[in-house]
C-alpha cells in the first residue's frame, strides 16, 4: 500500500487556470502546498496505524504522532501512574514491537514523520530508526522531526520528567547524532504553539521560543557536541512550531518578524553566511485554545481563519500545517472530524489561487509597521532574558513561567469582562441546537476502558516472550554511556532492539539525573491580577472564614500525568485574589498525594483538574480515598474537558460541581467553591 497517494498535481489540476493566468501576468506554475498533516494517535498502536493509513489514503502527506501520557513521561501502561491514561491522548508506545505495529505498511523512508515527544525524545527516535531498520531501511534516508523541545515543557505542557541541565543535554545529543547520522531529520522542533496556549502574548511566543533556540545552540557550542563547521549544518536543521491565533493578520506579521530575527540570530551571532540555512523553517498548528465548547460548529470558521495566518505571505508560509478538529473542545475527535480539517487545507491549497502569487504584502505600509514593532519588542524581550542567563536560567528562576501566568491570567479577565469578544461565549450567545452535537456522546471518539487491559496485556506478554538477558545487557551499557557522557542515542537503539521498554529506559535515566519539580509561577502572578470586580466575592469569602473560624482554603490538584495545567493555573490565582487560602503544588500528582495533602493542609475544598480524559477512573478514585480517609465530608469540584454524560457520572459519584470550557467565568465559580464550602459546613 502506497503511503503517499498522490493528490491531483497542481500543474494538471488548474491547466486551464493557469493558461488564463498567463494572460493576466500571473506565474505558469504553481507553487507545491505545504505538507499536511494531521496530529492523531489513541487507544492502541494497531488503532492508530489503521488511523493513520486511512488518513494517509484520503491525501494526509506527512504524519503527526500523538502519543499518550505515560508514553511521554516515560512510564510502562501497567505503572502505578498510568492508570486511567493509557491511550487517552495518543497511542502507546512500550517497546519495538508497538513501533512496528504503529507503522506497518508505512514504508519509514518514504513517509514524513513528526513526534509530539520530548523528554524521552531519545527513546522514542531510538524506537524510530530501529523500526526503519528492521524494515529494511536506513536512518540515513528518514525524514521527519522530533520535537524534543524540553524548555517549553517546564513551562506549559508539563511532560518534563529530568532537570533542565539534564535535559538540555539529552537535546544536544540527539541533535549532535543525527546531524551526522540522520542528515534529513530535524532533531527539535522549537515550541511556540504551547507558549501560545499557556499564555503567551505575540512578542513572548518570538522572545521566549527565540531564547530557547539560542541556549540549545550556545551549549552545543560550548560543549563541543558539534564543531563550528557543523554548526551552520545544525542550525539549518532546527525547525519550529508556531501557533495561530484568530487575529491573523497579527499573526502573519509575527512569521514574519520570526523570519527576520531567525536570520538575524543566525548571521549575527553564530556567523552563518549560507542563506539556505539562515531560512526559518516552521510548522502549524493553529490555535487549540481558542475552541469553544459553546457552539462548537464556530470552531470550524475559527480554524480556517486561522490557517490563513500561517498561508498568506509567501515570504513566511509553513513548511506544515495541521489543523485541530472543530469540536476537540468536547473530546477526542473522529475520523470524519479530522477528515473535515484535512479537506480545509486541500481546498485552501487546491481550490484557491493562494499558490500562484508572490508576497502579497510586500511593501504594504500596515503589515511591515506591525511586523517591525513585533520584531522590535521580542527583541528587548529576549535581551531580558539573555541578560538573566538565558532561557534555564529563566525556566529555574521562574521569569517566564511568571509572565505566561500573568498574561494568560489578563486574557481570561478580558473575556470575563467583555473586552475580547468571544462569539458564542460572551457575547451572541442565543443559539438553535447545533446538529452537529445533537448526537451526544457519539460527537466525539470515545476511548474503549478495554483498551487499557488490551495493552496491559501485550506488554506482559511481550516482556514474557523477550531475551531478559539481552535487556538487562543493554541498560547496563545504556547506564554506563550516560556515565560516561557518551552519547545516548546507540546504546538506545541498541536497547531498543534488545527489548528494553519505555519504563525501563526511562528508570536508567531517573536514577542518574534524578527528577524534576518546576515552578507553578502562581504565586507571583496572584499579587498582579487582583481587581475591583474580585471585591464581592471576596467579602462572601471574608464572611464564611469568619463562620469557619479561619481562611477558607482550597486544595487545587491535578491527578494523573496531564501536564496541562494553564487551567489550574488561572483557578489558583482567582481564587487567592478571592482571598481564600490556595494550595496548589503543581501536576502530577497520585489521588493518594492530592487526599494526604487535603488532611495534612485541612482543607475545606478541593478542587480537581483533568484535561487528558481520564476523570472517569481519577477523579471518582480521589472521592473514594476521601471518603475512606473520614475526609467524605469535605466537598470536591472538578474541572476539565468534560462530556455531559461524563459529568453526571461524577456528580453521582459524590463531585459537587464539575466545569468544563464553556465556563469561562471564573467570578460564578468562586461564588459557587463559596457556596458549596457554606453548605457543606452547613450539614456537618
Amino acid at each position: 500500500m502506497s503511503p503517499r497517494p498522490a493528490p491531483p498535481t497542481p500543474k494538471t489540476q488548474t491547466a486551464d487556470a493557469t493558461a488564463a493566468g498567463q494572460a493576466v501576468g500571473k506565474p505558469a506554475e504553481r507553487e507545491q502546498p505545504w505538507l499536511f498533516r494531521t496530529y492523531s494517535g489513541h487507544s492502541s498502536a494497531g488503532a492508530s496505524n489503521a488511523l493513520y493509513r486511512s488518513n494517509l489514503a484520503q491525501g494526509q502527506t506527512g504524519l503527526s504522532v500523538a502519543f499518550d501520557l505515560p508514553t511521554q513521561t516515560g512510564y510502562d501502561s501497567d505503572h502505578l501512574l498510568a492508570r486511567g491514561e493509557v491511550g487517552k491522548v495518543g497511542v502507546p508506545v512500550c517497546h519495538i514491537d508497538d513501533m512496528r505495529r504503529l507503522f506497518e505498511e508505512i514504508p519509514l523512508e518514504q513517509m514524513n514523520t513528526s513526534m509530539t515527544i520530548n523528554a524521552t525524545a531519545a527513546w522514542l527516535l531510538a524506537l524510530y530508526i530501529a523500526t526503519a531498520e528492521l524494515q529494511g531501511g536506513s536512518a540515513r534516508k528518514l525524514r521527519g522531526t522530533t520535537q524534543n523541545d524540553i524548555i517549553k515543557e517546564y513551562l506549559s505542557r508539563g511532560t518534563f520528567v529530568f532537570p533542565p541541565v539534564a535535559s538540555m543535554r539529552l537535546t544536544s545529543e540527539i541533535v549532535s547524532y543525527t546531524v551526522e547520522h540522520v542528515p534529513n531529520w530535524n532533531p527539535i522542533n522549537i515550541c511556540s504553539y504551547h507558549l501560545q496556549e499557556a499564555g503567551a502574548t505575540p512578542v513572548q511566543e518570538i522572545a521566549f521560543a527565540m531564547a530557547n533556540a539560542i541556549s540549545l545552540l550556545d551549549h552545543l557550542r560550548s560543549s563541543g557536541a558539534v564543531s563550528e563547521a557543523d554548526l551552520a549544518k545544525v542550525f539549518g536543521r532546527i525547525s519550529f512550531f508556531l501557533n495561530a491565533g484568530i487575529r491573523f493578520v497579527e499573526e502573519m506579521c509575527k512569521c514574519r518578524a520570526m523570519t527576520a530575527l531567525w536570520e538575524e540570530i543566525g548571521r549575527e551571532r553564530y556567523g552563518i553566511r549560507d542563506e539556505k540555512m539562515l531560512r526559518l523553517r516552521y510548522g502549524v498548528q493553529v490555535n487549540s485554545l481558542g475552541l469553544t465548547e459553546a457552539q462548537p460548529e464556530n470552531n470550524i470558521v475559527r480554524i480556517a481563519l486561522e490557517a490563513l495566518g500561517v498561508t498568506l505571505s509567501q515570504r513566511a508560509r509553513a513548511r506544515s500545517l495541521q489543523l485541530p478538529a472543530w469540536n476537540e473542545a468536547l473530546g477526542l475527535p473522529r475520523p470524519w472530524d479530522q477528515q473535515l480539517s484535512l479537506r480545509t487545507q486541500q481546498i485552501l491549497a487546491y481550490e484557491t489561487d493562494l499558490l500562484e502569487y508572490g508576497d502579497l504584502f510586500d511593501g504594504s505600509h500596515v503589515v511591515e509597521r506591525r511586523t517591525r514593532e513585533l520584531a522590535d519588542a521580542a527583541r528587548e524581550e529576549l535581551q531580558h532574558v539573555l541578560d538573566m542567563g538565558g532561557a534555564v536560567a529563566a525556566v529555574e528562576n521562574a521569569y517566564m513561567k511568571q509572565r505566561l501566568v500573568e498574561s494568560h491570567t489578563a486574557r481570561i479577565r478580558a473575556i470575563e469582562s467583555g473586552a475580547l469578544t468571544v462569539v458564542g461565549v460572551n457575547a451572541y450567545r442565543e443559539s438553535v441546537e447545533s446538529p452537529l452535537v445533537q448526537a451526544g456522546s457519539s460527537s466525539i471518539l470515545k476511548v474503549d476502558e478495554s483498551a487499557e487491559r488490551a495493552q496491559i496485556e501485550s506488554l506482559r506478554g511481550f516482556r514474557s516472550r523477550r531475551s531478559a538477558t539481552a535487556v538487562e545487557t543493554a541498560l547496563r551499557q545504556l547506564e554506563d554511556a550516560i556515565k560516561a557522557g557518551s552519547n545516548i542515542m546507540p546504546p538506545s537503539i541498541a536497547a531498543a532492539k534488545a527489548g528494553a521498554t519505555t519504563g525501563e529506559w526511562t528508570a536508567i535515566l531517573r536514577r542518574v539525573f534524578g527528577e524534576y519539580r518546576a515552578p507553578t509561577g502562581v504565586a507571583a502572578a496572584a499579587s498582579s491580577s487582583a481587581r475591583a470586580g474580585d471585591s464581592k466575592v471576596r467579602e462572601r469569602v471574608d464572611a464564611l472564614s469568619q463562620r469557619l473560624g479561619r481562611r477558607l482554603k482550597l486544595l487545587v490538584g491535578k491527578p494523573g500525568l496531564d501536564g496541562h495545567s494553564n487551567g489550574a493555573e488561572q483557578i489558583a490565582v482567582k481564587a487567592r485574589d478571592a482571598g481564600m487560602e490556595v494550595v496548589y503544588d503543581g501536576i502530577r500528582l497520585t489521588p493518594e498525594e492530592i487526599v494526604q495533602s487535603a488532611r495534612d493542609e485541612g482543607v475545606h475544598v478541593v478542587g480537581l483538574s483533568i484535561l487528558s480524559g481520564s476523570h472517569g477512573v481519577l477523579v471518582v478514585d480521589v472521592v473514594e480515598r476521601m471518603r475512606a480517609a473520614g475526609l467524605g465530608a469535605i466537598p470536591v469540584v472538578v474541572g476539565g474537558i468534560i462530556p455531559p454524560e461524563d459529568a453526571r457520572s461524577l456528580e453521582q459519584a459524590g463531585v459537587r460541581r464539575v466545569y468544563t470550557p464553556k465556563d469561562f467565568d471564573l467570578e460564578r465559580i468562586m461564588n459557587e467553591i463559596v457556596d458549596v464550602v457554606a453548605e457543606a459546613n452547613a450539614a456537618a
